[in-house]
C-alpha cells in the first residue's frame, strides 16, 4: 500500500478466538478451492483479523493443508499496533501482516475473507465496501459469527453483487433456526421484517425445523429440516455440506 494513502475503514473491536472462523475456513476451501488451485498467484486476504492474528494463521494452515501448500495469506488491519504485534507470527511470503482496509492495501487477491468487520458499520456503507473489495476481481466471503464460531452466516459476493447466503451452525448447540437472525450479514440483518425475502426464508426454515423433531439427534433433525425446506426454497450444494450444519441458498435480495 502507498504509505501516503489512508486505509479505508475503521478499526474493529478486535474480538477473536482460536477456531472461531473454522466453519467459514472450511467453506472457503470447498467453495474457492478450484479458484485458488488454478491461480498463478493463490493469494487470500484476511481483512480485519482483530486484536490477535490467530484466525489468519489458522486460515493459512487450513488452506495449505486442503487446497495447495503455496497458498499465501495476507492479514490486513487498520490499527498499526495490531500489525506490529502480529509480525512475530509472519512467515513471508506465505503469511504476512500489513496495514490496510477495504482498499486491500493495493493487493489483488483471489479471495477476501472479511468476518465480523462490517457488522459495526451502517447498512448504507456495505455496498461501497463490497464494491471496493471485489473491484480487482476478488471473490468476497463476508459475514459474522458468535464469539465461539458456533453460529455463523456469510455472503459470497463478486463485482456484480451478492450471489449466495450461507447459514452454518454447530448442530448440537442449535436450539432453533431463528437464532441465525441475530448473526445475519449487515446487508440483511435490518431487512429481517415481514414481507422481505430473508424473513420468509427464516420463517420457512423454522417451520421445517418445527416439523422435523426426531429422537435420532440434531444432525438427523437438521437433514430432515433441509429436506422439508427444499420443498419451498432453492438449496445449493448437497448432503455433504448439510451434514456439517451448513445451508447455502441463492442471495435472498
Amino acid at each position: 500500500m502507498n504509505p501516503a494513502r489512508k486505509p479505508l475503514g475503521a478499526v474493529t473491536r478486535g474480538t477473536t478466538n482460536p477456531n472461531r472462523l473454522r466453519r467459514v475456513d472450511n467453506f472457503i476451501a470447498y467453495r474457492c478451492g478450484e479458484l485458488l488451485a488454478a491461480a498463478a498467484a493463490p493469494l487470500v486476504v484476511d481483512l480485519g483479523y482483530g486484536a490477535t492474528p490467530v484466525t489468519a494463521v489458522e486460515l493459512r494452515r487450513r488452506l495449505a493443508d486442503t487446497v495447495r501448500p503455496d497458498v499465501a495469506v495476507v492479514g490486513l488491519e487498520i490499527d498499526p499496533v495490531r500489525v506490529a504485534d502480529a509480525q512475530r507470527y509472519a512467515d513471508p511470503p506465505l503469511l504476512e501482516f500489513r496495514r490496510g482496509g477495504f482498499e486491500l492495501a493495493g493487493l489483488s487477491p483471489v479471495v477476501v475473507r472479511a468476518f465480523n468487520v462490517l457488522r459495526q458499520y451502517a447498512e448504507d456503507e456495505v455496498a461501497a465496501a463490497w464494491a471496493t473489495m471485489t473491484g480487482t476481481g476478488a471473490l468476497l466471503v463476508e459475514g459474522t459469527c458468535d464469539e465461539l464460531g458456533r453460529i455463523a452466516t456469510w455472503a459470497v459476493a463478486d463485482a456484480a453483487g451478492p450471489r449466495t447466503l450461507t447459514l452454518s451452525a454447530r448442530l448440537s448447540d442449535l436450539d432453533h433456526p431463528a437464532t441465525f437472525a441475530e448473526r445475519l450479514p449487515k446487508a440483511l440483518i435490518h431487512h429481517n421484517v415481514p414481507g422481505s425475502a430473508v424473513h420468509d426464508l427464516l420463517l420457512a426454515l423454522g417451520a421445517a425445523w418445527d416439523a422435523s423433531a426426531t429422537p435420532f439427534g440434531p444432525r438427523q433433525r437438521w437433514l430432515a429440516t433441509v429436506a422439508k425446506f427444499r420443498e419451498r426454497w432453492p438449496v445449493l450444494d448437497g448432503p455433504a455440506r448439510w451434514r456439517r450444519g451448513e445451508l447455502t441458498v441463492p442471495w435472498p435480495g
